[in-house]
């Protein structure tokens, strides 16, 4: 089980408030683009910006998010996302990520990506190396987006790279792996997805986590119907959630010891047993790495959250304006 949520971003100076009913499963938008790429859902507010200079030729073009919030410490596969209240024009794009400037206290290599005209990740070119301190300017006063907006704001997001926790979870052995800055902690039991309802494949950085979550099949157009055995309507604790199309680590009632004996199968989620999703919950954050192997589904779209490392290096720079850089010295 699990939820599907329409906006991924962390809002500009708040934190994440999770609203309404959720589930696990397969059903809905597959991708995070369209609702999904947007935070609109989410209680936003502003960050601070610098004074506005002089007044703006067109409309303002605002930024609806930055992730991650600034302060915060996150894991090694968590991508700077900016999310853009108004499209942004093909022709502009290469002049908004100049401006879109990322630093780091040691040199990284990187590059944006576009996921559709709202929507601009930047991801290193492999993960990012723990304690890495990050800085992401974005000075858009007097920027054009290309459809006769112009940028009347500069923010600026500072944020720390945490330990190296990753979670690998082996669908067909049953079991996720969980390491800390290379060494291995504990191999946990799991199920994963059924036949029907199969897991997503891939790398998809955690999201955010909440310790409870009200899940319902219909929200992911599972079912409705009271009488179908797929139905559910459960608020389930230790919620590690990594895609918008409603992938979750957590525990669930319906399958409170699962492994290799039990056979039971989730509805597209990662199960883990009551004390084991407790401890998988206080071990991670945003941005660490779960991937999952084994599953008979494809790899979880990029832009399904943040899976932005299940695109290739070339498949990533072929959606960026400008190719790759090197983060400026901070």
């Amino acid at each position: 089980m699990g939820r599907r949520k329409g906006g991924i971003g962390i809002a500009l100076a708040t934190g994440v408030v999770v609203l309404g009913a959720s589930a696990c499963g397969t059903g809905g938008s597959e991708k995070a683009g369209g609702g999904d790429a947007k935070a609109s859902d989410r209680p936003t507010t502003s960050a601070s910006p610098s004074p506005t200079k002089s007044k703006p030729a067109g409309p303002p073009m605002l930024l609806e998010t930055i992730t991650p919030q600034t302060g915060t410490t996150v894991g090694v596969a968590m991508p700077i996302s900016v999310v853009f209240t108004n499209p942004v024009a093909a022709k502009a794009r290469a002049t908004v990520e100049k401006h879109l400037k990322v630093s780091a206290s040691q040199p990284v290599d990187g590059a944006w990506h576009w996921f559709g005209d709202k929507r601009a990740d930047w991801r290193p070119k492999t993960f990012w190396p723990s304690g890495t301190k990050v800085k992401i300017d974005a000075d858009m006063e007097g920027v054009s987006n290309g459809n006769g907006r112009y940028g009347v704001h500069s923010y600026t997001h500072t944020f720390t790279i945490g330990d190296d926790v990753r979670a690998d979870v082996s669908v067909g052995n049953h079991t996720m792996k969980v390491t800390r800055n290379g060494q291995v902690v504990r191999t946990l039991s799991i199920n994963a997805g059924s036949a029907e309802f199969p897991t997503w494949n891939g790398t998809m950085a955690v999201i955010d986590k909440q310790e409870k979550v009200h899940m319902t099949s219909c929200s992911v157009g599972i079912s409705c119907d009271k009488g179908n055995p797929n139905y559910y309507d459960l608020t389930l604790p230790w919620d590690v959630h990594l895609t918008q199309s409603g992938t979750y680590v957590h525990y669930s009632t319906g399958d409170p010891t699962p492994g290799s004996g039990s056979a039971r199968g989730s509805h597209g989620c990662v199960h883990l047993s009551l004390s084991d999703a407790k401890w998988f919950y206080g071990q991670v954050k945003q941005g660490d790495p779960v991937t999952i192997t084994g599953s008979p589904r494809a790899k979880a779209p990029a832009d399904n959250g943040y899976a932005d490392f299940n695109l290739g290096w070339d498949q990533w720079l072929a959606g960026s304006a400008s190719g790759t850089g090197t983060t400026a010295t901070l």
